[in-house]
């Protein structure tokens, strides 16, 4: 089917194209259009609560458009062959209900990667869906959005005036990117409040930090930003650092960091577990085996009396969620905070024979004691909340409520 697709493609046969999606839509349900002037059709379709006659409404509904539709706008244009065929795909698709689940028409892919491969501009957030609703997962430190008052967990409601709910997260990250030192406004909705905020950020150059450390009254805090490929490396060097400090309580800060490769969640578990321990679980369906990550036993803490604590938030998904759950699951570390994102699924991108790409999810991620990272999150042994109002001290400086509370936490644990 691929081949005869490409092959009427390329010859801009469009009528074949239409009719061989169709045929793809449904799953080869029959005849498509049929006698369309014929009103018994419909009525049978009607009349039976069988899949097999959707083909037959389908008919009905493209013969009542191309007969009958007026367009509200003089301006407007009526979609061609190609149009139907390619929203035909994208529904297909979209019906699965999987807002990382997504169909590029060829327009869009190369779009998309003329995007990935040029300088673009961004506002340093990660984007998502929160309880199927479009939400930042979480800001990046000393970037854009951060400055300019965006916070992790906010719900999207719009991009320049268009609201974005239905919307895939390609297409809202499409309308956040622009040039950098452009302008673009946000509509969110912050944690406990009811009314939308207008925030107009300036693009920018993204620049991703990966960590940072200090001491807060005696305890050592690595703040861990986002898991790239030299993340491991930092974070050893950042263990040295703890264990040359003579410090013997540990806080991991993966508030905010919405995550990245998951062989460097992998690094930075293996840290803190020996070689046997399971530290995630891969499952992908369909009757396919259940994939079991374990840790590479670095094991800095061996023998060690240290007390180790991770502080998460709304904004810590993906390898940030793996790396608190295997942690939690084998009570080498007490997770404090708030419940995690809930972004613990794999994504594959398929490039189809006409130039589309097919991106969608093909496994998700579990705990070592079974919890689907996707449905439940990380959920903090101790629970440590913020004001959703940000509080100064008598310098003018923020008071982190949340590290605060932590290190009060973790300097009490027997």
């Amino acid at each position: 089917m691929p081949n005869f697709f490409q092959k009427n493609f390329k010859n801009s046969n469009l009528k074949y194209i239409f009719l061989v999606v169709i045929s793809i839509f449904f799953f080869g349900f029959g005849y498509l259009f049929g006698d369309l002037t014929n009103k018994n059709v419909f009525s049978k379709a009607a009349a039976s609560d069988s899949p097999i006659m959707i083909p037959s409404v389908l008919s009905e509904v493209k013969y009542y458009l191309t007969n009958y539709f007026v367009s509200s706008k003089a301006t407007s244009t009526l979609p061609t062959d190609e149009d139907l065929a390619y929203g035909m795909l994208k529904g297909y698709v979209n019906a699965y209900g999987d807002p990382y689940t997504q169909f590029f028409d060829p327009e869009e892919s190369k779009q998309f990667e003329e995007d990935v491969k040029g300088s673009f501009g961004g506002i340093g957030a990660v984007i998502g869906y929160k309880d199927q609703i479009p939400a930042v997962i979480s800001v990046m430190k000393d970037n854009p959005a951060e400055k300019a008052g965006v916070r992790d967990g906010d719900l999207i409601i719009s991009v320049d005036g268009t609201f974005v709910q239905g919307m895939s997260v390609d297409e809202i990250v499409r309308l956040v990117r622009g040039e950098v030192g452009t302008t673009v406004t946000l509509g969110v909705l912050h944690k406990d409040e009811t009314k939308t905020s207008e925030i107009a950020i300036t693009r920018g150059e993204i620049h991703t930090p990966i960590l940072d450390t200090e001491i807060i009254n005696d305890v050592f805090v690595i703040h861990f930003y986002s898991f790239t490929e030299t993340s491991s490396v930092k974070f050893s060097q950042a263990m040295i650092e703890f264990l040359n400090s003579g410090k013997n309580k540990l806080i991991i800060d993966l508030r905010g960091n919405g995550g990245g490769y998951l062989e460097s969640a992998i690094d930075i578990a293996s840290f803190f577990l020996p070689s046997d321990k399971l530290i995630v679980i891969e499952k992908s369906g369909k009757g396919l085996p259940e994939k079991a990550t374990y840790s590479k036993g670095f094991n800095y803490f061996a023998n060690k009396n240290l007390k180790v604590a991770v502080l998460i938030n709304e904004g810590s998904a993906s390898a940030s969620e793996i790396v608190a759950g295997a942690l939690k699951d084998h009570k080498v570390a007490t997770i404090i905070g708030e419940k995690s994102f809930g972004k613990g699924s794999v994504q594959q991108l398929i490039k189809l024979s006409d130039g589309s790409d097919l991106k969608f999810t093909v496994a998700k991620w579990y705990t070592p004691n079974g919890v689907n990272i996707s449905e439940s999150g990380i959920v903090p042994d101790i629970l440590a909340t913020s004001s959703s109002k940000v509080l100064l001290d008598e310098a003018g400086d923020p008071i982190d409520e949340q590290l605060n509370k932590a290190v009060k936490i973790i300097r009490n644990l027997k």
